[in-house]
């Protein structure tokens, strides 16, 4: 995910807007949704609204809760994705990405038929404002593991959860 500026933040949350709050194992998430859809999912050092839920928040954080107990491997929520469409294209293609599983930022060019935009995937995977749900953490560089948005130790974590979860499953 990007840097933003706090002023630019202030500006997100307003009257039409949700705000929840998860304590995670790897920090505080702030949910926010509009419209009955979750908008934007972002790591925090502290809460910075009120919270304000609404039904699609409450299911946010039971799925996010169920996901880091390792109950869940797939997320049912409903999405507002906004972006390009090469950005909304390379979300899209992260969310078919099993739980579990890697693929490198080429293999997400090569999915959306931009076989050379393997730079280009990685702008748009730090772009996502919507992690763990939209699970970018999954896309890893050729040579290593790739940046993340939310730091290095938080990719680092959530790829040892999804890998020690599954396998747990008989079936995969």
């Amino acid at each position: 995910m990007c840097q933003k500026n706090k002023s630019d933040d202030l500006k997100k949350v307003n009257f039409d807007r949700y705000v929840a709050y998860l304590d995670s194992p790897i920090g505080l998430l702030e949910i926010q949704s509009k419209q009955e859809k979750i908008v934007e999912l972002n790591f925090r050092k502290e809460k910075r609204y009120k919270e304000q839920l609404d039904s699609t928040l409450i299911e946010a954080q039971k799925q996010l809760n169920d996901y880091f107990s390792g109950e869940r491997k797939e997320f049912d929520l409903a999405l507002k994705i906004t972006g390009t469409e090469f950005q909304k294209d390379v979300w899209q293609e992260l969310m078919k990405i099993p739980y579990g599983h890697t693929v490198s930022y080429k293999d997400i060019a090569i999915a959306i038929g931009n076989n050379n935009a393997y730079r280009a995937v990685g702008n748009a995977n730090n772009k996502n404002q919507i992690p763990i749900i939209i699970p970018c953490h999954r896309v890893v560089g050729s040579n290593g593991i790739g940046g993340y948005g939310a730091n290095t130790s938080r990719k680092k974590w959530l790829l040892e959860h999804d890998k020690n979860n599954l396998k747990g499953d008989k079936d995969e």
